[in-house]
């Protein structure tokens, strides 16, 4: 008897460390000891329901260290346990085993005890019956999953075959559970066969019993809290700071951290450097190394020295130099932000300017015209308009190119360079003068739709006060709707031709001139400063509207012009005088056609013009009056002589 214990000793140590399926493993299907079909000890199949004789009820709970206990199902103390006892309605297989979360570990534990979870992870699924590996559809059925719970009768009419047909525990045991799914095709409509057999394994040196239960599960790392952090440190070792001149300023891999964004001065950032705005440094020549600033709004001139006939390899000069660069939207991002071409005008030798509908990027092209050698699509100016948000980041970006054509001649050539930074979803709000208005700015004009109200402005500050435009084909039908605006102090005149034909009616056309000549909606106020506020209604002028008086009822009066005077005056000191509008009126002049036009196709011309007058009164001279003398002499002054 002394060999027996000694060799069932060995085979008790033997066993330790020998995990089975736990958290992250599962376990794999294997063939029975010595063939493919049932051991002697097995049960006869049956199909569902089976009898409560073919297969054992298992107690709710157990682990891998209850599962690893001796091929008779007793636990250490001698006591049955009974294993899974199939539903008896026969229409659905094995369902897992639901189990209560288990408190987390103490600290320094090595490894869950047994019958416990390892805190907030999932309880490891160790009972064969439960494991299912094919199982990948949550709430579904997965084809040809013979142990998926969620599949009917229904699903198993279209089943072919199991994809896993045996699920077991550790081989290394002596005895184990195992999981054993089929098909009977034979019956209508075919059925799941489902069979929870023991295995036998017959190898001397299987293990019988273990006394080790942490060696049957991963172990399991401790989550940090504020019970063990210092006792982690002292594990794993702290952390230390390097000092600054071992940092290295590198972009950061992994994108910016939650804090990340531009601050007010901070140099834009590309994909490879910065965003730089040429300007002059020490002299006017210009430097191609100026990083923009964010918010930092600049407008900068300076010349640059080129060869006319090398232009096309000057990267200052081409417009992709400008536009390819691609803002990174905060710095050390890897979200970036592409500048898009917004308009493009060329500019000819005689300074005409003509804008391109397309927005295609031009290089610098040496070339003859005529006896002249010059460089066409020269960079002569980029204006540069960047949004931002309110968190530091940068939204959109966008650049406005002026292309000219310089000659051989020139040495040196001019070029300018503006960047405005707008906020994104503001409403700025850009006066014509502060507080007077400036010449070649738009008037400001508005509606005042009751009394006690303020003014109602246009969001389009070009578009408040506008005349008729005039276009190449001068046809006033066709330009309707195209406007120009009033621009204080410059005197405009545009116009189109009318073709009266014998169809035309009289009340239509009457009302679509006055809609070409005014506008759809005709303010009815102009602000008297450049920076008049809304709410103060008294620093706006009404607009004065002459009525024309109709000549006879036997004639159609079209409305043929329409003008705008504008009367401004010089406010405050001579020295720094500002322009204030103090009165504005418009006319519409009426012309007469007779309502029963017999001739042939008339041409009428109509205008539209503006005027601005200067109502200044002059200063006038002044004298200062002649003093007076007031000389006042002592009484006795003349003494002795009077």
């Amino acid at each position: 008897m002394a060999v027996p214990r000694l060799l069932l000793t060995a085979v008790c140590l033997l066993g330790r460390g020998v995990p089975l399926a736990s958290e992250g493993q599962t376990a794999q299907p294997t063939p029975f000891p010595g063939g493919s079909g049932a051991s002697p000890s097995s049960p006869p199949s049956s199909t569902f329901p089976p009898s409560s004789s073919s297969s054992s009820s298992r107690t709710p709970g157990r682990t891998g260290a209850e599962e690893g206990r001796g091929g008779d199902g007793r636990d250490d103390d001698g006591a049955r346990t009974e294993g899974f006892i199939p539903p008896a309605d026969g229409t659905s297989g094995p369902s897992p085993t639901t189990r209560d979360p288990s408190p987390p570990l103490p600290p320094g534990s090595t490894g869950p005890p047994a019958g416990e979870a390892s805190g907030p992870r999932p309880t490891p699924v160790t009972d064969v019956a439960d494991l299912c590996v094919c199982d990948l559809l949550p709430g579904q059925c997965d084809v040809n999953c013979c142990c998926d719970s969620d599949c009917s009768a229904d699903d198993f009419s279209v089943f072919s075959e199991c994809s896993v047909s045996v699920v077991t525990g550790d081989s290394q045991f002596c005895s184990q559970k195992a999981a054993i799914y089929s098909m009977n095709f034979t019956a209508h409509p075919p059925q799941r066969i489902f069979k929870l057999v023991d295995q036998i394994n017959p190898s001397i040196f299987c293990i019988h019993v273990t006394n080790y239960k942490s060696a049957l599960s991963f172990i399991t790392p401790e989550v940090p809290d504020e019970n063990n952090f210092d006792s982690l440190i002292k594990q794993f070792g702290a952390f230390t700071l390097n000092t600054e001149s071992d940092t290295v300023l590198t972009p950061k891999s992994d994108g910016p951290s939650a804090t990340a964004k531009y601050e007010y001065g901070v140099p834009l950032q590309t994909a490879d450097a910065f965003l730089s705005l040429p300007s002059p440094l020490v002299s006017t020549q210009c430097n191609d190394e100026n990083p923009a600033g964010f918010l930092v709004n600049q407008a900068v001139k300076c010349s640059r020295r080129i060869n006319v006939e090398k232009c096309g390899e000057i990267q200052a000069l081409n417009m992709a130099f400008y536009s390819s660069p691609k803002i990174l939207e905060v710095p050390n991002s890897r979200k970036k932000v592409v500048i898009t071409v917004q308009s493009i005008v060329t500019q000819s030798l005689n300074h005409t300017l003509t804008r391109l509908s397309s927005g295609v990027l031009l290089e610098p092209e040496f070339t003859s015209v005529g006896a002249l050698e010059v460089c066409t699509n020269v960079v002569l100016e980029a204006k540069y308009i960047l949004t931002y948000s309110g968190a530091g980041e940068i939204t959109n970006a966008s650049v406005a190119f002026l292309l000219g054509i310089i000659r051989s001649t020139m040495v040196l050539i001019e070029q300018k360079f503006e960047i405005h930074f707008i906020q994104q979803n503001a409403k700025p709000v850009s006066f014509s003068g502060n507080p007077g208005y400036v010449v070649g700015l738009p008037v400001v004009a508005g509606f005042k739709p009751q009394k006690g109200s303020g003014i109602i402005l246009s969001m389009n500050r070009y578009g408040q006060l506008t005349i008729l435009q005039s276009t190449a084909d001068q046809d006033c039908i066709a330009v309707e709707g195209i406007r120009t605006p009033v621009l204080f102090g410059y005197n405009m005149i545009s116009g189109c031709k009318l073709k009266l034909t014998r169809a035309a009616e009289c009340q239509v056309l009457v009302q679509k001139m006055k809609t070409i000549l005014k506008g759809q909606n005709f303010p009815e106020f102009v602000a008297s400063f450049g920076n008049s506020q809304t709410q103060s209604v008294l620093d706006w002028v009404p607009i004065h509207h002459l009525t024309p008086s109709e000549i006879g009822k036997d004639s159609c009066q079209i409305p043929v012009a329409f003008e705008i005077e504008v009367k401004w005056t010089k406010y405050g000191s001579l020295v720094n005088p500002q322009a204030k509008i103090v009165n504005v009126t418009a006319s519409l002049i009426l012309s007469s056609f007779p309502l029963a036009y017999s001739g042939n196709e008339r041409m009428v011309q109509v205008s539209s013009s503006v005027i601005f007058i200067d109502v200044s009164a002059p200063a006038e001279a002044g004298y200062k009056a002649q003093p007076t003398i007031d000389a006042k002499l002592p009484f006795d002054f003349f003494f002795p002589f009077i």
